[in-house]
């Protein structure tokens, strides 16, 4: 067998370098079949080695190893060859179809011994049977995420994905689950539109896991559940976890269900919601009444939510609706959460959710789509230039409300180190969908010649720390799309140059993960050409109108323009990263301070009109020692405020209770990563000293001042450095002094660390000398 492989190997190494000759130097070279033969060597020694095992229970790991060594060499052989995707997945089809059917008849086919043939249907090789299945399944889709980035998923590749489940179902040998996952593999948002019978296959797959919770099995349950939520299918996670729910003894598990119930619930809604818009597709749909009566046996609620269409509520309620729910999720996972630590990204998540279905729910609002049927109605009452307005100013604030959740979304990519790629990947597109509504909702500041544009900069302020919101929608979209789309990203500069801003088409972002085009990007960047294309033409309109006409006309068709970009939105399938069922401690940091006067170390002082001299002690908390070792870089930001005094004791330590790590309650927490992340990427560039000290005025006169420390990391992860604090005008008082921290890792990666403990406190007192 190791011949065997190396001779593999040797075939795939030879393929791919005659691949990369072929790319790198331009001489006439005839389409090889080698790929294909080397494939097809790979796929018969992968049939031979299963089909003659002798006993799993005594080899199965080396014989695992063997086969994930040959699955590596086909993905190596598709991501150089992506024409070859559906050659591959056909032959994995006839794979699964040739394991599930082990009859005489197929054996002699294939010429192996019936002396050698396997009992797999015994129980002895369940085991066996189910984790190579497990193995393929993670192949497929594997498989299918090397595709869509090479931009083939076409409708031969779903067809193939399409017979390998049927083939699956087919098989007498296999149990519930791994029929529910792979029948999941056919809710992928990668094949879009090509999925033609929505409801047929969400049928299909409900009753697999229908089947697989009558078995009792509830731990394949919980886990196909987790699939179903990272594919979007959220009827089938609804019922599995609704089942489950009802089965858990224990009230902290109980807790954690029924907060997965209403998350998923309210998400299978808005899954049908556009659906049951469009009635003349419910009524073509193959499976909509078996699916429907399926789900109103065994989940009532659901069932009527999808078979209510005489009265289809409109999308601002199901937007409330969904928002309630996830609200009501927070509220039942903080019910057993002992440390405010503890399901930490999940709350975060659910936060984030919440706040987008609310701001894309307060826009439709505003929109009053539920009383008119078109939206020229609603244009025809607002015939004054102060209705317009007050319009427009709304719609300002929902720009920088979504502007601020797309950076958030990167905080949280960068929060949480070691996600798998797919979570960090789902998360980035939330982001990108949240930088488009922003730059729909902030149209009006596309329009320098419009009679309001410096009233509107104004109101800006009061909502972001910039006033020019055009630069910075522009910019956020533009370091979006760099690697995805460079027409639309030239026309984002081109918007950028009209509007008088820099043309320097580049935007830093904290995230780790840079998005790629694909198919699941498709539906999105879909909606983004087409409202910068919008924008564009309605400023080469807005050029050729009179100045007391220009705001009615940017009005309309801008409100139109969002009323759009909404509903399109809405239409996006939803994912659930896989980090969410990560429910490991988070790797964050806590900072030790101390006064550098070794006359009181109880507690920190100064002199009023004095500086604050601080020694400070980073450590990183919850990361295993590689991860400290790989540490090259660690830094902070420390920073307070007139208004972080403190009025006595009692509020000092409700305040430090109320700290522990709940990021999504902070208001600062976007702009002071952001300032830190700016400070790193300078001193990256060597354009910045250590130790710079800053003073800001905000809006309110409350001046804040900060500094930004960088720590040499010990093996241990512990940092050690001090820093001054210019607290020079601070009346005589009790203050706080907030912080963040951030590690950059041995490959160049920047990440966020959460704090973990309380914020210190330093008192100024009255000076002893006047």
């Amino acid at each position: 067998m190791s011949k065997c492989l190396a001779a593999l190997r040797i075939l795939t190494d030879i393929s791919s370098k005659l691949w990369a000759r072929k790319n790198s130097e331009s001489f006439a070279v005839y389409s090889s079949p080698l790929p294909l033969r080397v494939i097809s060597l790979v796929m018969a020694q992968l049939r031979s080695l299963v089909m003659q095992l002798p006993d799993p229970c005594q080899t199965s790991s080396r014989i695992f190893h063997e086969i994930k060594s040959l699955l590596k060499l086909i993905l190596q052989l598709v991501g150089e060859h992506p024409d070859l995707g559906a050659t591959v997945l056909g032959e994995i089809g006839s794979f699964i179809k040739y394991f599930g059917t082990p009859n005489e008849n197929v054996l002699a086919s294939k010429h192996i011994a019936s002396s050698e043939v396997l009992d797999f249907e015994g129980d002895m090789y369940q085991a066996f049977r189910s984790k190579l299945l497990s193995h393929i399944h993670r192949f497929v889709a594997t498989c299918l995420q090397i595709l869509n980035e090479a931009g083939a998923i076409t409708t031969n590749v779903f067809d193939k994905v399409q017979l390998l489940v049927k083939h699956l179902h087919h098989g007498r040998i296999f149990d519930c689950y791994t029929r529910t996952v792979y029948s999941l593999l056919l809710h992928s948002r990668l094949f879009g539109i090509l999925i033609e019978h929505p409801f047929k296959q969400e049928l299909a797959t409900l009753e697999h896991a229908c089947k697989m919770l009558s078995e009792r099995d509830n731990w394949h349950s919980y886990k196909a559940g987790i699939y179903a939520t990272n594919q979007g299918a959220w009827i089938t996670a609804t019922f599995i976890f609704a089942e489950l729910m009802s089965r858990v003894q224990s009230e902290s598990c109980y807790c954690w269900f029924k907060s997965l119930v209403q998350f998923s619930h309210s998400e299978a809604k808005l899954w049908l919601s556009p659906l049951a818009k469009q009635g003349s597709f419910l009524e073509g749909s193959v499976g909509t009444n078996e699916l429907l009566a399926f789900l109103k046996d065994n989940f009532g609620e659901l069932g009527q939510d999808a078979a209510g269409n005489d009265d289809v509520p409109n999308y601002r309620d199901v937007l409330v609706g969904a928002y309630k729910n996830v609200c009501s999720s927070i509220e039942t996972l903080e019910r057993v959460i002992i440390s405010r630590k503890a399901f930490c990204f999940q709350r975060w998540f659910f936060s984030l959710r919440a706040k987008l279905l609310g701001a894309v729910g307060e826009i439709l609002e505003v929109l009053d789509t539920s009383k008119q049927e078109t939206f020229s109605i609603i244009i025809e009452v607002q015939n004054s230039a102060l209705t317009n307005i007050k319009c427009l100013e709304k719609f300002t604030q929902f720009s920088c409300r979504l502007n601020r959740l797309a950076k958030e979304f990167n905080l949280i990519n960068s929060s949480f180190i070691g996600m798998d790629c797919e979570s960090l990947k789902i998360i980035a597109r939330l982001a990108l969908s949240c930088s488009l509504l922003a730059f729909s909702a902030g149209f009006p500041h596309f329009f320098p010649n419009l009679p309001a544009y410096k009233y509107l900069r104004t109101c800006v302020r009061e909502h972001s720390q910039q006033s020019n919101l055009s630069s910075m929608l522009l910019q956020d979209l533009l370091g979006r799309l760099l690697h995805i789309d460079h027409e639309v990203s030239m026309d984002l500069c081109k918007l950028l140059d009209n509007g008088g801003c820099p043309t320097k088409c580049s935007h830093l972002q904290s995230g780790n993960y840079i998005l790629k085009s694909g198919h699941e990007v498709k539906d999105i960047l879909d909606i983004i050409r087409y409202a910068v294309s919008t924008v564009m033409h309605l400023q080469i309109e807005t050029n050729r109108i009179q100045n007391e006409a220009i705001i009615s006309h940017v009005t309309k068709n801008g409100v139109e323009l969002l009323l759009e970009i909404s509903r399109k939105w809405l239409q996006i399938p939803f994912q659930m990263p896989k980090q969410f069922f990560n429910t490991r401690p988070i790797i964050g940091s806590e900072l030790f301070v101390y006064s550098t006067d070794s006359r009181n170390q109880s507690q920190i002082t100064v002199s009023s009109g004095l500086h604050l001299s601080l020694n400070l002690c980073l450590q990183l908390r919850n990361a295993s020692p590689e991860l400290s070792l790989g540490l090259t870089k660690l830094y902070c930001i420390l920073y307070s405020r007139v208004s972080f005094q403190k009025q006595s004791h009692r509020e000092r330590n409700n305040e430090e209770m109320e700290s522990q790590c709940q990021p999504w309650e902070s208001e600062e927490i976007v702009e002071m990563n952001e300032k830190l992340f700016q400070y790193v990427t300078e001193c990256a560039k060597k354009t910045t000293s250590y130790g710079k000290r800053f003073r800001d005025d905000d809006m309110n006169d409350d001046q804040m001042v900060y500094e930004f420390v960088c720590f040499e990391p010990n093996a241990k992860g512990q940092g050690f450095s001090s820093c001054v604090l210019d607290v020079s005008h601070f009346p005589v008082g009790c203050y706080r002094v907030e912080w963040y921290s951030c590690c950059i890792d041995n490959e160049g990666s920047y990440w966020s660390l959460l704090p973990l403990n309380s914020r210190p406190v330093f008192t100024v007192q009255e000076s002893l000398f006047v």
